[in-house]
């Protein structure tokens, strides 16, 4: 299957020559949204919406991965809520599907909001554009690599698993942790 956009990921689903296309925002542009525990929508801010393509009324209740790009690999996701639903805060390179079925990349910032009590009320993300060299040159094949460990195995469970062990296996090569190398990355942007 040749490449469906031009990052190289593929829309999954897509018949040869129907293409997405990478779209933009502006880099002093926040995309802002809050979600509940369960990851459903409670705010977007203007910059998500035009993005997305989407109504505010549209997504209010709804999953946050609405968005997902489907060959976003999964085991990001997975440390990114193991973390977060830690209390901890993370940094990740994420690349978003809209409504039309363009994409667009960001670098992710994902904070759990706390209540008067301490206790963890939801999660509040943060995204503004990556640099582009860095996704092109390092999260694309990483994520690539990641995804084709996925889609290997019959079971969506194993392949989680095992794209998780490959992710951090990765990282303890680097001897960093997801965040220290996103931060690398940024820093060295």
């Amino acid at each position: 299957m040749r490449s469906l956009c031009a990052s190289g990921l593929h829309l999954k689903g897509k018949k040869d020559g129907d293409t997405g296309k990478e779209v933009f925002f502006d880099k002093d542009s926040l995309i802002v949204s809050k979600t509940n525990l369960k990851g459903h929508l409670t705010y977007m801010n203007d910059v998500f919406l035009d993005i997305a393509g989407y109504q505010a009324e549209e997504l209010v209740g709804k999953p946050h991965n609405i968005i997902r790009h489907p060959d976003m690999p999964r085991c990001v996701f997975k440390l990114l809520w193991d973390e977060v639903q830690q209390g901890k805060e993370v940094f990740a390179y994420v690349v978003n599907i809209t409504k039309s079925e363009d994409y667009y990349w960001v670098i992710a910032h994902v904070t759990p909001s706390f209540g008067l009590d301490g206790s963890i009320v939801g999660y509040h993300s943060t995204r503004r554009v990556p640099n582009p060299k860095t996704v092109r040159d390092i999260i694309i094949p990483l994520y690539r690599e990641l995804s084709a460990i996925e889609t290997s195995y019959s079971s969506r469970k194993e392949g989680l698993e095992a794209s998780y062990k490959k992710l951090l296996a990765i990282l303890a090569e680097k001897d960093l942790g997801y965040d220290e190398f996103v931060s690398h990355l940024m820093l060295a942007a």
